[in-house]
C-alpha cells in the first residue's frame, strides 16, 4: 500500500443555508430530502479520481467509512504485493491552486493502511507506514482535525458541524466505488 499527496481546492460553499438543500456541507445534506442520484464537487478528491486512467478502480475512503473500504478490499484480495493498492491523501489546495497537505487527509490514509494491516495485508511502503504511525499516535483525533488548518478555516467559515461529522469514525458501512460514469455510486 502507498499513501501519497494530490491537489485540491479551497472549499467554495457558503455558511448560510444554501438555497437547494444539497451543497457540499455533510450538514446540510443531512436534512436534505433523499434522491437517487447526487453529485456534488469535491475538489481535492475529484481531481484525484479524475486523474486515475478509465477502467482502474478508485474506491472513496475516509475515517466515516474507513473499516468498510478495507473490508472490501481485504476480502477481495488486495493489499498484497501481487494486488497492491495506492491510497492517496487528497489535501486540499491554496488559492493560487498549489498543494497544501492536510492533516485530516494524512490520518484518514493512516487508517485506511492500519485497518488491512491488522487484516494481514501488506507490507506497506515507507510512505504508507509514516501514515499508519502518524494516525495511530494520535490522540484525540476529532480534538486534531479541528484544530488543524483546514478545521479551523472550516469553523471559521461557519462550518464546525461538518468538521465534527467528518471525525466520526467508521459511522458509516458505504464503500462508494467509481462507477462508468466517472461517478462514484454503493459499490
Amino acid at each position: 500500500m502507498h499513501a501519497g499527496g494530490g491537489r485540491g481546492r479551497p472549499p467554495t460553499v457558503s455558511p448560510s443555508p444554501p438555497a437547494t438543500p444539497w451543497s457540499p456541507s455533510p450538514a446540510h445534506l443531512r436534512a436534505a430530502p433523499a434522491v437517487a442520484r447526487l453529485v456534488l464537487p469535491s475538489p481535492g478528491s475529484a481531481s484525484v479520481a479524475a486523474a486515475a486512467r478509465p477502467g482502474i478502480r478508485v474506491i472513496a475512503a475516509c475515517l466515516r467509512n474507513v473499516t468498510a473500504v478495507s473490508s472490501r478490499l481485504v476480502s477481495r484480495g488486495y493489499g498484497s504485493p501481487e494486488h497492491p493498492v495506492a491510497v492517496i491523501a487528497a489535501g486540499e489546495g491554496w488559492p493560487d491552486g498549489s498543494l497544501r497537505p492536510a492533516l485530516e487527509a494524512l490520518l484518514g490514509a493512516g487508517a485506511l493502511v492500519s485497518e488491512p494491516g491488522s487484516q494481514g495485508a501488506g507490507p506497506l511502503s515507507t510512505e504508507a507506514a509514516a501514515a499508519k504511525a502518524g494516525f495511530e499516535g494520535t490522540a484525540g483525533l476529532a480534538h486534531a482535525i479541528s484544530a488543524s488548518a483546514s478545521g479551523r478555516e472550516l469553523t471559521v467559515m461557519g462550518f464546525a458541524e461538518d468538521v465534527a461529522i467528518a471525525t466520526e469514525e467508521d459511522s458509516s458501512t458505504l464503500v462508494p466505488v467509481r462507477d462508468g460514469d466517472n461517478a462514484f455510486a454503493p459499490g
